[in-house]
């Protein structure tokens, strides 16, 4: 198996696999979404609310508000399935605001300099004059099986690489490359021939194909794809860097494959 990375920001990567099989792909992109941990807010105490909002969707608005998860955020937290989970004590926040104003993530004041909101302009409510907003909320690590709350990627998604092909014993139809979509073709009537751009644009619509077919349903260009190669596509919240959730994701697949290879070994009794 090979891997070759295409590009890579802060909070995307996008990266090809060669020779690997679908399933082996499809449970990275589950393990990504499900399986990495990440710091979210889970218990809401509502002290004060004048706000037309109701409890219930500010407090949902505060789960859903991303917050620094990296594994130096993580660190000496309980996870899920440890003994004294249930029994530990998250990151706290506080939130006391009065209107008139437009209260952000930037106001959430975090007991942990290290965990604290990514972004500081999300909205969470609006304040009018004389209303006031006090909140204290605990955050705790979970996974994204439990909630999409814990889910780091907002993007996760893979496709098998494009294959386009030409019929040379056919006239050239320089139509077809007029009817991509994305502007993967390209007619050079000069050279007498199409032009792939960007093979890994394609989507593989085949509305090139269906533009080049001729009366017995022969196409020019021929759209299919490589079984064994895929474009594979992380992004995230900014919760935490696209790589180190690749990795975990990696590792826990790993684990999980050694836990079912263990219990095959031992007979399937446990």
């Amino acid at each position: 198996m090979e891997i070759e990375v295409k590009s890579q920001t802060d909070n995307e990567v996008v990266f090809i696999i060669r020779n690997a099989e679908v399933p082996f792909v499809n449970a990275i992109r589950r393990c990504a979404m499900v399986n990495v941990p990440k710091i979210a807010i889970e218990n809401v105490n509502m002290i004060r609310n004048d706000s037309a909002m109701f409890n219930e969707v500010l407090a949902h608005r505060l789960g859903l508000t991303p917050l620094v998860s990296d594994i130096d955020a993580i660190e000496g937290m309980s996870l899920p399935g440890d003994e004294d989970y249930e029994e530990s004590r998250g990151v706290m926040f506080s939130l006391e605001e009065e209107g008139p104003k437009v209260v952000y993530s930037k106001d959430l004041i975090s007991s942990d300099s290290k965990i604290k909101p990514v972004y500081d302009t999300i909205p969470l409510v609006k304040l009018k004059e004389g209303e006031k907003l006090r909140i204290e909320a605990e955050a705790k690590v979970g996974y994204g099986k439990e909630h999409v709350k814990w889910m780091p990627t907002t993007v996760c998604a893979y496709k098998q690489y494009p294959e386009i092909t030409f019929n040379e014993d056919m006239e050239i139809d320089y139509e077809c490359a007029d009817a991509c979509p994305r502007g993967v073709l390209k007619s050079d009537k000069r050279s007498k021939k199409i032009k792939v751009l960007d093979i890994e644009n394609c989507t593989m619509c085949k509305s090139c194909v269906r533009a080049s077919q001729n009366q017995e349903g022969k196409s020019y260009i021929n759209v299919g794809y490589n079984e064994n190669d895929f474009i594979f596509k992380l992004e995230t919240d900014g919760s935490m860097p696209p790589k180190e959730v690749l990795l975990q994701a990696c590792n826990e697949l790993g684990e999980k494959a050694e836990k079912f290879i263990k219990f095959s070994e031992e007979g399937g009794t446990k």
